[in-house]
């Protein structure tokens, strides 16, 4: 796993496949996305190598209902305490109640989606301790806003913290090779309008799914890249 810093306070766990992002809170640390499942020693050795022991892991906060998002939820829930945070019409899926919705894959898209979706493990259902409404806000010593961004899945959720202007996008932006909406979405209809929700707001650095973080500038990336939307 490599692990590379974003910003003071947030780091990038990337799992070859996929990442998580750790980010230092005045007391612990909360994890945005929880990779595959069988993650859960590497995120928690990544957690060790920025000082933190397991019960100072505070809040994993999903972003969406796939399994390379929250495979490891469940495990690191039970090895660290911490509470599980996820868009409330995703949680269903994430606590295993309900199906995970197929997407309305485009043409280009059936053989991607075939050949990477049967690589992911399976991801072991994990309660929801609380479930997110678009403007609801986390304590994380500044504040940090969600978003529903619905497109990729019904409850996407995106994670804006104002003050340090810092963005993390689930899988509704991609940045990979070029800025783009995600792919293999139940709504494609909607991820333009989640895109332009995202690049309207006040943002530095930019956190994604999949793809490097932009590090500076990232509204102004954001925006034009919005512009070029269909």
């Amino acid at each position: 796993m490599k692990i590379t810093q974003v910003t003071d306070a947030v780091w990038m766990l990337n799992f070859g496949v996929g990442q998580a992002y750790a980010i230092r809170l005045p007391e612990g640390f909360a994890l945005v996305d929880a990779g595959w499942a069988g993650h859960e020693r590497r995120i928690l050795d990544a957690l060790a190598g920025l000082g933190a022991g397991p019960r100072d892991l505070r809040d994993i906060v999903i972003t969406h209902c796939h399994k390379d998002h929250y495979g490891s939820a469940a495990a690191l829930a039970a090895a660290t305490g911490a509470r599980v945070l996820a868009g409330a019409a995703d949680a269903p899926v994430i606590d295993g109640s309900a199906p995970l919705p197929e997407p309305k894959l485009a043409d280009w898209e059936v053989p991607l989606y075939e050949a990477h979706s049967p690589q992911v493990p399976p991801a072991p259902p994990v309660r929801v301790d609380r479930e997110l409404t678009d403007g609801d806000t986390l304590d994380w010593g500044e504040q940090a806003r969600v978003i529903h961004v619905p497109g990729h899945t019904y409850g996407s959720i995106a994670l804006h913290l104002p003050a340090s202007g810092v963005l993390f996008t689930g899988d509704t932006i991609a940045n990979v090779q070029y800025l783009m909406p995600g792919v293999f979405n139940v709504e494609p209809e909607r991820m333009a309008a989640a895109f332009r929700t995202q690049a309207a707001l006040d943002v530095e650095t930019a956190c994604f799914g999949h793809g490097d973080p932009i590090t500076s500038g990232a509204g102004a990336a954001l925006r034009a890249a919005a512009d070029r939307l269909p």
